[in-house]
């Protein structure tokens, strides 16, 4: 390539999309819009968690959220890792509306965004991101 050449950045991203226990992996464009993400989500959820969602592999710790059965009497709210090296640092909710592009508000290829339920008047600011990050033991000799 030469060497003033500009290169196009693939508009494709695997997004990791967080909940609890749960990492859904989601191929989606940089130019989807955030109504469209929640759409996907939401579409994915429904199909493969229709008995909701735990927040912990631990079943004495564990409660089930339940998915919403309509796209109108939910807000899903996002948020990106403080530290995308360490998930146990927290999260830092995205200010989005629901045209804003995913690519436009820091989404990148493999990156991982938590997200949650909130009632359709709720305030994104409150919203409390609950991921359980697993915990890689080292194996005895």
């Amino acid at each position: 390539m030469p060497p003033n050449a500009k290169t196009v950045e693939d508009p494709e991203l695997t997004v990791r999309l967080k909940y609890g226990m749960h990492t859904i992996f989601l191929i989606a464009m940089a130019d989807w819009s955030f109504s469209r993400l929640t759409a996907e989500l939401l579409s994915i959820l429904r199909d493969r968690y229709p008995n909701g969602l735990n927040t912990s592999t631990n079943p004495a710790e564990s409660q089930v959220t339940p998915v919403p059965a309509n796209d109108s009497d939910v807000k899903v709210a996002y948020a990106l890792p403080k530290n995308p090296n360490d998930l146990n640092q927290g999260w830092r909710t995205i200010k989005a509306t629901e045209t804003d592009t995913i690519g436009k508000k820091g989404l990148t290829d493999m990156c991982s965004v938590a997200f949650t339920f909130l009632e359709p008047d709720a305030d994104e600011a409150s919203a409390q991101f609950v991921v359980e990050v697993p915990i890689i033991e080292e194996e005895e000799e």
